[in-house]
């Protein structure tokens, strides 16, 4: 398959960016020794017959560390988008779907439905961007989750932060290339990690650092909320809140994937809260509404069920009028 293609090494990785001029080219940094990976060469496959503008790389990450440390590539599957040479988006795991979501809609972008989405897309980003910087209190955007950083910076900044005993939580920027590219812009603030209290920028490591020394960190940053406090603020952000594995756009596991279907099904406006970016609220809500598994549904600060109450309600055909909390 002529788009479809290995590089071996950072020369071949540069020529096939240049003769692939300003169509998509999507990269996939494997590993030979990953399953997961295999499969996701066979999604590929299928996207280069999909998209025959569209160029496919496959390359080996630790073969071509060159390419892999310039790109900061620290775990497989990795994909990267590229258009004229330039980094457009990426991908981090295993998700099919989001890559098929992907590619469709970068490799569509030169037609008019895509300069449309084009148009109207800064606006919803910086209404994405004001919601997860006002998600909590205190929000820190960094490489990695707070149990687990995946660079320096952000490993000193969660290491200040919780020995003074701040209450903050995280959102990775490797898991979402556009709020990653966004915030900076938004923020005017070109670097990582990112912190913000009460929905305003704080500052970088240099700055947290700076106040942690002057004693000023703890005033600057909220007070910790009780965890009960900050569940009610969470479940209470919308109506209608779903509690998932994933997001709107993306479902990490099937029972929230089903759960997304019904959701969408009903036409009813809702909103999404990731439990894997957050521990203390995927541990809390357990506790707080004595129920042990996830997705789980709330309509008006109210516990609704996970999916099998869903599928009841949908089945008896009273899932829309619940949902508007008619019911």
């Amino acid at each position: 398959m002529a788009n479809f293609v290995e590089a071996t090494s950072q020369r071949q990785f540069e020529d096939i960016l240049a003769k692939a001029g300003p169509c998509l080219t999507v990269v996939h940094f494997q590993a030979a020794w990953a399953p997961q990976c295999e499969h996701m060469n066979e999604v590929m496959a299928e996207l280069a017959k999909q998209h025959p503008h569209a160029t496919f790389v496959r390359l080996e990450a630790e073969a071509v560390p060159e390419v892999s440390e310039k790109h900061e590539i620290s775990s497989v599957p990795t994909f990267l988008f590229f258009k004229a040479g330039e980094r457009v988006d990426s991908l981090d795991g295993a998700h099919a779907p989001e890559l098929t979501k992907k590619v469709q809609r970068l490799a569509g972008s030169g037609s008019r439905a895509g300069a449309a989405a084009e148009d109207s897309g800064p606006a919803e980003l910086e209404q994405r961007l004001k919601k997860l910087i006002n998600a909590a209190p205190c929000m820190l955007f960094m490489k990695g989750s707070s149990q687990e950083p995946r660079c320096g910076f952000s490993r000193q900044i969660v290491g200040l932060l919780k020995s003074h005993n701040v209450q903050f939580s995280s959102f990775d920027i490797l898991s979402d290339e556009e709020v990653r590219q966004g915030l900076k812009v938004f923020s005017n603030w070109p670097t990582f990690p990112q912190l913000y209290a009460n929905g305003e920028l704080v500052g970088g490591l240099d700055i947290v650092k700076e106040l942690a020394e002057s004693g000023e960190l703890e005033n600057t940053c909220p007070k910790a909320a009780t965890p009960e406090h900050r569940l009610k603020s969470v479940i209470n952000q919308s109506p209608v809140m779903l509690f998932m594995k994933g997001n709107k756009e993306e479902a990490r596991c099937g029972f929230s994937r089903q759960i997304l279907e019904l959701m969408n099904g009903a036409g009813v406006d809702y909103d999404t809260f990731d439990i894997l970016q957050d521990e203390e609220v995927r541990q809390g809500l357990k506790t707080y509404s004595n129920w042990p598994t996830y997705p789980q549904l709330y309509v008006k600060g109210e516990l609704i069920g996970g999916l099998d109450i869903v599928k009841e309600l949908k089945e008896s055909g009273e899932l829309v009028s619940v949902l508007k909390g008619e019911s």
